[in-house]
């Protein structure tokens, strides 16, 4: 037996979870394993919805059947077993919660040791470590409830005078007459509908604008008898602008409502009396603005012997953050702004403190989001957590990761229903001299192209804002451009900034998936769902609305779901296979209706790939296909779920949309995340034809390939945070290998050797 399984291995037989073809492995225990491949070749499926999946399910097994109601629910996977399998920790990439009370401090629990450290050693005492909270009463700022900023509506943009309530007085979305909104205001007998607003009386108007919530005295018949009125400011405040409803009216909140730091706590989220509060001259606040690096030299100042076991816990936390290359962030950082790179280091640190052994920790593409300077700390960090005696497994594609790997498996040999088989299992230095895809990417040395000449140059004025330093340099225009540099360096910041000096229409491709729900799937985001629908309807002339399994076409017993759900009080809900459409979702009645001899269960679970042979007698939707195959996305089934698709996946798919512009800006943020060597050559070769079209294409990027394909390099660094922000190089990649003051040059460097 190989040497590398001497202690051990996880087993996993007959695997046969989402595409993957009966898939029997080992894993060897006390390494680092790193699984690659095509994207959509099924690594996601064996080491996720297998192996974590599995081991999650046993280990909440083992508690009281009333203690797993309250815990996550794991599915049980397709496998016909898996042996020797350890407790599983799993480190995902999905960004923390989007609440504006979190941040880093609060996140890490930081936060709780130095509320209590105040309330303990601070000078004068004000109260326990509740006044130091700015999420409770005890401690907010009574003007802006601890969010250290207010929101201000401009009653000029929601109302214009001239304009009575029938005429469309009230300016804001989903206020027009005829609304159930606007009938609030307009049928409810305070106000004379057909009068201007400009002749109201000021208690007239008062009572239109400011009203708080009251009952009316006389309210009119369809009045409900618990609803009561409430002013336009304060109600468009609260049910739009401060509630979920406002993600679908951001463009127009943002043109009525600007953010102000609050007049009361300048920012500082307290209260006065907690703010006078002191250690060594600096309140809880001020403390907060410190970056991680500086919070150290502060905490290592105080002497206080009542203060020693909290500052040697908070020293712990923080120094594992610091280990990691998350030093530049300050303790006040909303976690809303971390990218998924820095969120999923941030819960790594918390591992690297741990005194487990034996566990095995699954992480999802650690290098996300991380220039090679970066990279460097990573995999230091995952060394440790090896040689803590756990197993470390890996769903990686960045060939530094591989590199460290003592085992390596690869998944293929293609994407979607032509994947899910193992192609290489072996050591890092097996998988170089191999046949296989990763490793003819791997031999393949980095080559510099010869770089465009720009069409014209966007001068763009000194730029400040953040970190950057006084940055004044020009964008050329009608060339592939990549903005590089370390983590928290400043890339975003540039880049927000060059698109605000821009007066044209740009397009904006971000990895965020706004305006996806569970129902979404790539046949509604390209909008093919109702011609294919159409074609059913006509070809076996009957209603359109028959092949919609949200309504009339669903399954009877399933009610479109697929499975039936049986809750089993205290144990898991039973989740089984609908018995009468198995799984199909639509009634039998639907199922018997064909086209070119499929019935629509069948054509909405092609991949791309085929679904893109089987509409060759309908140009409009093979066409719509025939884009989505451009951006690396034919193994995507038209039915799949949007929500399982990854931040890279759906930015390409964004991307497939938008192929067809000349002459535009196009802004792409790391669009090779998720994405295999051999699948980030197709991905070049597109952006090469968008330039071609005319396009300027501006990049942040880290991935050495595609830089060394760019015809721009701006570089910034050298480091994160108040640490970064400076321009290190601006000019042809090549030419960066010359410039010692830039990472990613001396990145490019090594790469070559």
């Amino acid at each position: 037996m190989n040497k590398i399984f001497e202690h051990g291995f996880i087993e996993i037989k007959h695997a046969t979870e989402n595409n993957l073809q009966q898939v029997s492995l080992k894993i060897p225990k006390y390494q680092l394993t790193v699984f690659t491949g095509l994207s959509g070749s099924g690594k996601s499926s064996l080491v996720f919805d297998t192996l974590a999946a599995t081991s999650r399910r046993e280990l909440n097994e083992t508690f009281p059947s009333f203690t797993q109601q309250y815990l996550p629910k794991f599915g049980q996977p397709q496998v016909e077993k898996i042996e020797h399998l350890p407790v599983a920790i799993v480190v995902e990439q999905k960004p923390v919660g989007k609440n504006a009370r979190s941040t880093l401090a609060t996140y890490t629990g930081i936060y709780s040791l130095l509320r209590l450290l105040f309330s303990r050693v601070g000078q004068p005492w004000v109260g326990y470590s509740e006044h130091f909270s700015f999420n409770l009463p005890q401690g907010m700022c009574p003007k802006c409830q601890g969010l250290g900023y207010v929101d201000q509506l401009d009653e000029k943009k929601i109302i214009d005078l001239d304009k009575s309530l029938n005429e469309g007085a009230i300016t804001f979305v989903s206020f027009g007459p005829g609304t159930w909104r606007w009938k609030r205001y307009a049928k409810t007998g305070l106000f004379d509908p057909d009068k201007k607003i400009k002749d109201f009386s000021a208690e007239e108007l008062e009572l239109l604008l400011h009203a708080p919530q009251q009952k009316l005295k006389d309210p009119p018949a369809w009045w409900g008898k618990t609803q009561l009125y409430e002013g336009l400011v304060p109600r468009i405040m609260r049910s739009i602008v401060h509630s979920a409803e406002g993600k679908h009216h951001q463009a127009a909140i943002s043109q009525v409502v600007s953010r102000q730091v609050c007049p009361l706590c300048h920012g500082l989220k307290l209260q006065e009396r907690s703010l006078t509060c002191k250690i060594n001259g600096l309140n809880i606040a001020e403390v907060g603005q410190l970056d991680l690096l500086q919070t150290v030299a502060f905490l290592k100042k105080i002497k206080a012997p009542l203060a020693t076991d909290v500052i040697r816990e908070l020293l712990t936390k923080i120094q594992a953050l610091i280990e990691i290359g998350l030093g530049y962030l300050s303790l006040d950082r909303s976690t809303d702004t971390l990218s998924g790179g820095e969120t999923q280091r941030i819960k790594l640190a918390k591992y690297l403190t741990s005194s487990l052994s034996d566990l095995v920790y699954v992480l999802d593409e650690p290098s996300v989001g991380l220039h090679p300077h970066d990279i460097q700390l990573i995999k230091s960090a995952l060394l440790r957590l090896k040689n803590q005696g756990n197993t470390v497994i890996l769903v990686d594609h960045n060939p530094a990761i591989i590199s460290l790997a003592d085992w390596v498996v690869e998944m293929g040999p293609k994407a979607g229903a032509q994947g899910g088989q193992i192609t290489f299992s072996g050591t890092y230095r097996q998988l170089l001299t191999s046949k296989t895809i990763t490793g003819q990417m791997l031999r393949q040395p980095l080559k510099f192209k010869v770089p465009r000449t720009a069409v014209k140059w966007l001068s763009l004025p000194i730029m400040q804002q953040h970190n950057l330093k006084k940055i004044n340099l020009k964008l050329p225009q009608g060339v592939l451009t990549v903005v590089s540099g370390p983590a928290g360096s400043g890339k975003s910041t540039l880049v927000d900034a060059i698109k605000q000096q821009i007066t044209d229409n740009y397009i904006d491709l971000k990895q965020t998936s706004t305006g996806v729900n569970i129902r979404s799937t790539p046949a509604t985001y390209l909008k093919i769902m109702d011609p294919i629908r159409k074609l059913f309807a006509t070809a076996n002339q009957v209603s359109l609305q028959l092949f919609s399994y949200n309504g009339k076409g669903a399954c009877p017993r399933c009610k479109g779901k697929g499975v039936t759900i049986t809750n089993m009080a205290f144990m898991d809900p039973v989740v089984q296979t609908c018995e009468l459409c198995h799984g199909q979702r639509y009634s039998p009645e639907v199922l018997h209706y064909l086209y070119h001899g499929k019935n629509i269960h069948q054509v909405l679970s092609l991949p791309i790939a085929d679904a893109v042979k089987f509409f060759t007698d309908q140009p409009e939707i093979q066409q719509k296909l025939h884009l989505l195959q451009k951006v690396g996305l034919s193994y995507l089934s038209l039915s799949q779920s949007m929500t399982t698709l990854s931040g890279g996946e759906f930015q390409r798919l964004r991307l497939a949309l938008e192929l067809n512009h000349r002459g535009e800006f196009y802004f792409l943020d790391e669009p090779t995340t998720g994405l295999h060597l051999k699948d980030t050559e197709k991905l070049i070769e597109l952006f090469n034809q968008l330039v071609d079209q005319g396009n300027t294409l501006v990049l942040i990027e880290h991935n050495l390939r595609v830089i060394s394909q760019a015809d721009y390099l701006i570089d910034l660094g050298p480091d994160a945070g108040k640490y970064g922000g400076k321009l290190c190089y601006a000019g042809p990649p090549e030419l960066a290998l010359n410039e010692p003051n830039s990472r990613t040059g001396v990145a490019l460097k090594q790469a070559l050797k």
